[in-house]
């Protein structure tokens, strides 16, 4: 071999720089939706012989994740629903609806997940005050009553912004998710109470909200109804 600097080792150098910008120029996009970094201080009274007991279910409750990507459906920017749209874009220059799309289908997904597993705190940070507590409500009410949820999100098929309003600084986009999913609530003997473990079409309207003028970038969810 010459003394010259061999031209592969170049040629690989090039490629991995070109691969760290890319994942650096995506993993750090933001949407308003990210989930906070989560502390992994144990509460009090942990028992580690518990935590291995319960390991093995709450790993059987994952959903498998979504495959595939939903169809976007936006407003005309001429309807009502797009004009609110610009106007929210007007005031935070950093909005763009196909990038709030995908955050807001990543928040679907996390906040389906977290009310099946009872995870309140992923449910504190992208929830307002008053759906917190009606959710908080509801899993209470469940674990009082000795009942498991299981939820699995085959699919998500369809994320559309339906409606969209500013006041002052205060934006709201409601969101249509049409999702393919499992969902079943038994009992304390493993009776189903609720649900069967078939496949159905659901169809959610959300409804999130963010203060433009705050610094925290996450919108958070106001209102839940089914169509």
């Amino acid at each position: 071999m010459s003394g010259g600097f061999p031209v592969d080792l170049i040629l690989f150098a090039m490629v991995a720089a070109f691969l760290v910008l890319r994942l650096r120029s995506v993993l750090g996009r933001r949407t308003g939706f990210e989930r906070p970094p989560q502390a992994e201080g144990r509460p009090g009274g942990y028992d580690p012989r518990a935590a291995r007991q319960a390991e093995p279910e709450a790993e059987a409750q994952l959903p498998p994740p979504a495959t595939g990507r939903a169809r976007r459906i936006l407003p005309d920017p001429r309807t009502p629903p797009g004009q609110a749209l610009a106007r929210i874009a007007a005031a935070d220059p950093s909005f763009e609806p196909q990038r709030f799309l995908d955050g807001a289908e990543a928040a679907f997904g996390m906040i389906v997940q977290a009310f099946a597993a009872g995870d309140r705190q992923t449910l504190r940070a992208l929830l307002s005050d008053d759906t917190y507590a009606g959710f908080e409500q509801a899993i209470t009410a469940r674990e009082q009553a000795g009942e498991r949820q299981r939820t699995e999100l085959r699919a998500i098929t369809e994320v559309a912004i339906e409606s969209a309003d500013l006041r002052g600084s205060v934006a709201d986009v409601t969101v249509r998710f049409v999702s393919d999913q499992i969902n079943m609530t038994t009992g304390r003997n493993g009776e189903v109470v609720a649900g069967s473990d078939a496949v159905t079409e659901l169809t959610d309207i959300w409804t999130f909200q963010r203060d433009l003028q705050a610094a925290d970038p996450t919108w958070r969810l106001v209102a839940t109804r089914s169509a």
